[in-house]
């Protein structure tokens, strides 16, 4: 549980800033060479905005970033190494700002110029992305396979998914309320942290906002933690923001093509249920019906799956309104309307099956139509009431979910 790790030790500078409207908070992994130069960048960010702020930095190296990050007045938290995304989840119960900025240490991103995240924080944006694309690239700084490929590509794909409008998905310097931060609930371990953020501030509606932001290359004598994992570090970072997309792409690929399918389906099926059909000088009989059906009874199911999806990120706007159409008392009712209907849906084969001594007539009749209609009708109802089960079940889960905890586990003043 959050706040009560043991393996979290905080260490405090002796010139601590008291009650920071901002936070900045930055991932450390052996990076002694730059760390002073950026805590200095941000303390001056931090005057020329004119903002009361703190640096907070999650260190998890085994070289002298702690001490020196320290000695420049920021606070460090000690955290064991678990991931980029890990550390960013680790740092919550620590931060005291309003507002949180996040980057990365190697002063690739110019931490002096706050004042536009400083600005839109206070127009009302509750979630920020920073873009090098409508800012500058210093030259080298960016290897061409990212700038003019991975990046566009993978940012492309997240924009057509989500409706989104970024330029810039993978900028690494990035704002967010502490209250919305604390909303999206991240679980992303590792670099995919970053695509799981930005999805989940257009499930939860934040109002977003993108500013343009610097990028330098790296120091001389620092080698950026991609080129030390080696060649394929691009790729495997790019295979992880695709798939952090597609496991938080409930909505687009389950709950959008389900509507579709339902829709299309069950349309073509209500129109074949009193008997075959011509339309547009192209005939429609059982056989189609029954690809209707299909298709309605495939659509239901994603349709299902993809809110209980949807529950699961736990986006808590839209829990009211589903619990209230899923309700356990209400679907009931709903299944057995549904059962019901069906199993009149077979009266009419029935009856031709009995005035006929027990045999189904070869020739293919209105009911017949009726009798696969009310098989659709009765699968729906199964499937409606199974669901609820599972729905309901999960919501009792997700409303006793452990809440965040802001105690602080080890603290340590360093004068």
């Amino acid at each position: 549980m959050f706040g009560t790790d043991k393996e979290l030790r905080l260490l405090i500078p002796a010139a601590d800033v008291a009650d920071p409207e901002l936070s900045i908070v930055i991932p450390a992994l052996d990076e002694e060479i730059t760390i002073g130069l950026f805590v200095n960048w941000c303390q001056e960010g931090i005057r020329r905005a004119n903002i009361r702020g703190e640096i907070l930095i999650v260190d998890s190296s085994t070289d002298t970033t702690a001490e020196i990050a320290l000695y420049h007045g920021a606070r460090v938290l000690k955290s064991p190494k678990r991931g980029l995304g890990r550390a960013y989840i680790d740092s919550i119960p620590y931060i005291r700002g309003k507002y949180v900025l996040m980057g990365d240490a190697d002063c690739t991103y110019d931490f002096r110029n706050l004042e536009p995240f400083v600005a839109s924080f206070r127009n009302g944006a509750e979630y920020i992305m920073g873009s090098r694309f409508k800012g500058s690239i210093e030259n080298g700084a960016m290897p061409a396979l990212h700038r003019y490929f991975g990046n566009p590509i993978t940012t492309w794909f997240l924009n057509i998914l989500y409706g989104t409008y970024f330029s810039d998905i993978h900028c690494g310097m990035r704002g967010v309320t502490l209250d919305a931060l604390q909303r999206m609930e991240l679980r992303s371990q590792s670099w995919q942290y970053a695509s799981e953020m930005i999805i989940k501030s257009v499930h939860l509606g934040l109002r977003t906002d993108e500013v343009p932001v610097s990028f330098y290359k790296d120091v001389e004598g620092r080698s950026s933690h991609l080129k030390r994992i080696g060649w394929w570090s691009p790729w495997l970072a790019g295979w992880i923001s695709v798939q952090a997309m597609l496991i938080w792409g409930g909505d687009f690929f389950l709950i959008r093509p389900g509507i579709l399918l339902f829709i299309i389906g069950g349309t073509g099926t209500a129109a074949l249920f009193n008997g075959p059909i011509e339309l547009a000088g192209m005939g429609f009989s059982l056989h189609w019906m029954l690809l209707f059906m299909l298709m309605a009874l495939v659509g239901v199911q994603l349709l299902l799956v993809g809110i209980l999806a949807r529950s699961l990120y736990g986006y808590t706007p839209r829990r009211t309104t589903l619990r209230s159409v899923f309700q356990f008392n209400v679907a009931v009712l709903i299944s057995l309307a549904l059962f019901i209907s069906g199993i009149l849906s077979f009266l009419p084969l029935l009856r031709e099956y009995l005035s006929l001594n027990y045999r189904l007539s070869p020739v293919l009749t209105d009911a017949s139509y009726k009798a696969v209609g009310g098989v659709g009708l009765v699968l729906w109802s199964f499937i409606h009431f199974t669901f609820s089960m599972v729905y309901n079940a999960l919501m009792l889960s997700v409303k006793h979910r452990p809440q965040t905890g802001r105690q602080y586990e080890t603290t340590v003043s360093v004068d």
